[in-house]
């Protein structure tokens, strides 16, 4: 989640996007409105007075926070479980999970929020091999697993001093501002560009921050957004050093597992919010936030969606025991599709999320993955989990990789920050300039494939409630063959390259409600095979 949780909380700020689009630019019409949403607001203008059935949607993340105004009405209930009363009603192995489970927390209440990355969990295990050990001497296997350590270390080391005197600047810049803040006497929500504007002093610190603020409301902003964009940065550093890189740090006792026990299933608790909801509370009001209540924003799903919060994610890597036993409980717990807005660089238990994944799959589940926010082409071994078996070519037949798009339907509209891969990434939505819920009844704007995940779970959520008799493949297909084929050289992302659209994923589309839901109509009745679609749906050309 790390990089993920990074790109979504830093690129949202004013100085890195301007706002060129209108909050609910992702749910509107690219034919109607000009912007390339996903037609969420003509799907349900088409869809009503038609039947629905509720459906569930786990959310597997850091948490959501079911008592934000726009998503407690839609939040799952256990209808098996009796809350407070310290029993298993429903003998599912965990105590009040009245609504989801945190794999990420002790029995004594404790929340594990920050945690180490993969690449340091490696390197401790096999630095306890083979540490003050010589090369020489060892066998091949062995020799394997000690260049692995050494490079492990090596990462490790340059991070640490690649990221030390950037802290040390972003600190001490936050600590100007901080200043400033100060010396205006008003809180960062409320201070403008003319208060920064009308300071006066001969303090270079003073002065630097009015350059910058200057610069980063002329593209847009407001102080607000600036402030919270370099105290998300300074936070970001001092927690990438202090936990996430640092071979010390250990947060797994509050949980108080053996993480390597894949057998293990039954330990956490049941705080679905913990101490960090940001990025699951935002993915969980995409997918299905409260439409047309006049408050906040409206969710893709509709009102007949009901959200399931399962805590597995930290600021840090998930483990993989965790991800694995996450997609078991929402399985098993009535979930039809999993939104999973997460990834990491390695696996060491691939296998036992691969079986996860199957057991998701054998009933009738919906898988949706954010491809990741590295600007890379993505591959099988640099961004798990994914959907290809360990050491097979066969793959989850549920699964749905997104990419994720702009507002810009130009050169544009593939986020720059956005992974591709026209085998492995299925297809695009939007996830830039993204509007959303945010804990304590908050609104705002983030950015990654991390939003553009639920983008896509939410249209198979409406999928499933509206036409419950689709299986899971089928719903998949729809989605994929409805995609909007973009037709446009766009920028790929991490370069400055030219490419078609087309390239940079299976369909070379958007994904789309509105023809989702069309198609689904056509299919509405077949067993197995998916209605192919007619062009005359396809709206971007």
């Amino acid at each position: 989640m790390n990089k993920l949780l990074f790109f979504a909380l830093m690129l949202c700020t004013a100085g890195l996007f301007a706002q060129t689009a209108p909050q609910n630019w992702w749910d509107l019409d690219r034919t109607d409105d000009t912007f390339p949403g996903v037609s969420a607001q003509k799907a349900h203008n088409y869809l009503k007075g038609k039947k629905a059935q509720d459906v569930v949607v786990a959310v597997i993340d850091s948490g959501v926070d079911i008592e934000h105004e726009d998503l407690k009405d839609i939040i799952w209930n256990n209808p098996g479980e009796i809350a407070g009363n310290g029993i298993d009603d429903d003998n599912n192995g965990y105590v009040d999970d009245v609504h989801g489970w945190n794999f990420i927390g002790g029995k004594d209440g404790r929340n594990v929020n920050y945690e180490n990355l993969e690449v340091v969990r490696l390197y401790n295990t096999y630095k306890a091999k083979y540490n003050n050990r010589n090369r020489d001497g060892l066998s091949k296997a062995e020799k394997a697993e000690f260049d692995l350590f050494k490079e492990y270390e090596k990462v490790i080391e340059d991070k640490k001093s690649e990221m030390g005197p950037q802290a040390g600047q972003i600190i001490g810049m936050m600590n100007m501002i901080d200043g400033v803040v100060k010396e205006i006497g008003k809180k960062p929500t409320d201070i403008t560009a003319s208060d920064i504007e009308a300071l006066t002093s001969d303090d270079q610190g003073t002065n630097a921050v009015k350059q910058m603020v200057a610069r980063a409301t002329a593209q847009g902003g407001s102080f607000a957004d600036f402030y919270d964009g370099i105290e998300g940065y300074a936070s970001y550093l001092k927690q990438t050093i202090e936990y996430n890189y640092n071979p010390d740090f250990d947060a797994r006792d509050i949980v108080g597992d053996n993480p390597g026990n894949l057998d293990d299933r039954n330990y956490g608790n049941n705080d679905v919010e913990g101490p960090d909801a940001m990025h699951g509370t935002h993915v969980a009001g995409i997918i299905a936030a409260v439409r047309d209540n006049n408050v906040g924003m409206n969710g893709v799903g509709g009102p007949s969606v009901k959200i399931m919060s399962i805590r597995t994610v930290p600021n840090g890597d998930e483990r993989d025991k965790d991800v694995a036993n996450a997609i078991r409980y929402a399985v098993d717990n009535g979930a039809s599709v999993i939104n999973m807005s997460f990834g990491k660089g390695q696996s060491p238990y691939k296998k036992a999320v691969d079986a996860a994944m199957k057991y998701a799959e054998k009933n009738d589940v919906l898988l949706v993955h954010a491809a990741g926010n590295d600007g890379k082409m993505l591959t099988l071994k640099n961004h798990y989990p994914n959907d290809t078996y360990e050491g097979k070519k066969k793959t989850v037949k549920t699964w749905i990789e997104v990419g994720a798009a702009t507002p810009d339907y130009g050169d544009g509209l593939a986020a720059g920050f956005s992974n591709y891969n026209s085998k492995y990434v299925d297809v695009f939505a939007p996830g830039a300039q993204i509007y959303s819920t945010v804990p304590d009844d908050g609104y705002s704007n983030l950015q990654g494939t991390s939003m553009a995940a639920p983008m896509v779970a939410g249209i198979a959520a409406l999928l499933r409630s509206y036409f419950p008799d689709l299986k899971a493949t089928q719903v998949r297909e729809i989605i994929l063959e409805s995609a909007i084929p973009a037709s446009l050289m766009v920028t790929k992302p991490g370069s400055e390259e030219m490419v078609d659209f087309s390239e940079l994923s299976t369909t070379g589309g958007l994904a789309n409600a509105y023809t989702a839901v069309k198609l689904a109509e056509l299919t509405k009745g077949k067993k197995k095979k998916v209605a192919k679609r007619d062009e005359s749906l396809m709206m971007f050309k």
